[in-house]
């Protein structure tokens, strides 16, 4: 008699995503935005945290032209340190998956160090840039041009939004790490909790649209009319 394999420990990780109001921390510049998805064995658990964040500085134009955000929608939203210790909650000491991820391990630590904390271990960071590059030498990897050679759609993203970006991320690392899996999708936009700064799961009730009678009376009246429909078979 064979004995009984034992189970697999679930493997948990995190995709991620900073928006910030430029390119270097050492320079004064400073996260806006974070956003973090949750998967558990590469497949979406519904948990997601996003929160905005007042910079304590202003924010250049050109950085607005990116993500969309000015000091002016930002006055009032709390500050890194009020969040930094319901972001660690939530990313735990699992690993870290980000597009450029250097960049936001970057911001974090700065912000962290800031507030306080220590740095992010560098063990944990995954970055998805380079597994493109690995799988794609040569080829343009932004997230954009991911999305289109791997048939993600994208058409949705006309600025950078850190969580519309995990969303997008979390598929295409899915295609990277060995293809994308059924029901991927429908799992990254069930009704999950969102965790806000405070750490919090504020859940999201799903809403699904289901036809009335005279609706389904007047689609039952179309097939009707069809020869064969493939609806009926």
């Amino acid at each position: 008699m064979s004995e009984a394999k034992p189970a697999e420990k679930a493997q948990r990780a995190l995709v991620l995503d900073t928006e910030t109001t430029g390119l270097d921390p050492a320079t004064g510049d400073r996260v806006i935005e974070v956003a973090a998805i949750e998967l558990v064995n590469l497949m979406p658990t519904g948990r997601v945290y996003h929160v905005v964040i007042d910079p304590e500085r202003d924010i250049p134009p050109e950085a607005s032209k990116v993500h969309g955000f000015t000091i002016e929608m930002l006055r009032g939203k709390p500050k890194f340190a009020e969040i930094a210790e319901g972001l660690l909650d939530f990313l735990g000491d699992a690993p870290i998956v980000a597009h450029n991820a250097p960049f936001d391990f970057g911001f974090l630590d700065a912000e962290l160090v800031r507030a306080g904390h220590r740095p992010l271990d560098r063990a944990r960071m995954v970055d998805s840039l380079m597994l493109a590059k690995q799988r794609y030498p040569g080829m343009p990897n932004s997230l954009d041009s991911l999305c289109r050679r791997l048939g993600i759609d994208n058409s949705m993203r006309d600025s950078h939004n850190a969580l519309l970006d995990v969303q997008l991320l979390a598929q295409v690392y899915l295609e990277l790490m060995g293809g994308r899996q059924p029901g991927f999708v429908l799992a990254l936009n069930m009704g999950g909790p969102v965790v806000t700064l405070d750490g919090l799961a504020r859940p999201r009730t799903p809403r699904p649209i289901l036809p009335s009678e005279a609706e389904l009376e007047r689609h039952a009246a179309f097939l009707g009319k069809l020869k064969e429909p493939l609806w009926l078979q």
